[in-house]
């Protein structure tokens, strides 16, 4: 081996996940008219599921009310379960121990989902981000698909938010959208690791 010679270091290639058997052929090969028609059907018809956490939480509410009432924009709130969902709503403070249950009903979420990061702790950590047991963003353990600023956001910044991810669903090709989804994150069980390792025995300890 030339010591000399710089080692290359080949970057690991992203695993692309298949379509899922459930689309079929024809949504693969449906003709642009239908794409559109089935992209108008999937904005202006989202169950949203909230994951509250913290004080955000609060201002989603605020939104679903009568001033406010983003159901005029296509937005169902509060289904039953993640099961019935098509968008989740992250809001509040993510902490390391909360982590595998966001994982875990994102998962249950049948495709195509869409999850919007709502807060500055969501999407950060916000004020709490050096600490040690707060997850420095959802994006960490879960795909994002719009972020809304702010601590905690007005519901305006909500339905602008909405509105964002309408507008990327309008644009939207199914096979672009689980082409694009290779990025690869820690599953739900391998989030319940500890935060603190285990000693180590010493050299020559476990003999005595």
């Amino acid at each position: 081996m030339d010591v000399n010679q710089p080692e290359t270091v080949s970057e690991p290639v992203p695993v692309l996940l298949p379509e899922p058997k459930r689309l079929g052929a024809l949504a693969r090969l449906a003709p642009e008219p239908m794409k559109v028609v089935l992209n108008w059907g999937r904005r202006y018809s989202l169950w949203v599921f909230n994951f509250g956490l913290a004080c955000c939480a609060i201002e989603f509410i605020a939104a679903s009310m009568a001033r406010h009432d983003f159901i005029r924009l296509g937005v169902i709130p509060f289904a039953p379960g993640p099961r019935q969902a098509d968008l989740m709503v992250v809001s509040g403070t993510v902490t390391d121990k909360m982590a595998p249950a966001v994982k875990r009903l994102y998962e249950q979420m049948p495709e195509p989902k869409y999850v919007i990061s709502f807060g500055a702790c969501s999407n950060c950590g916000g004020p709490y981000w050096d600490s040690y047991s707060v997850t420095k963003g959802v994006d960490q353990i879960i795909p994002v698909d719009v972020y809304v600023p702010g601590c905690p956001p007005r519901p305006e910044a909500l339905l602008q938010g909405i509105l964002k991810l309408q507008e990327k669903i309008a644009r939207e090709s199914l096979g672009e959208r689980y082409a694009s989804a290779g990025t690869t994150r820690p599953s739900a069980s391998a989030l319940r690791s500890g935060l603190v390792k285990p000693p180590v025995p010493a050299a020559g300890e476990g003999e005595r």
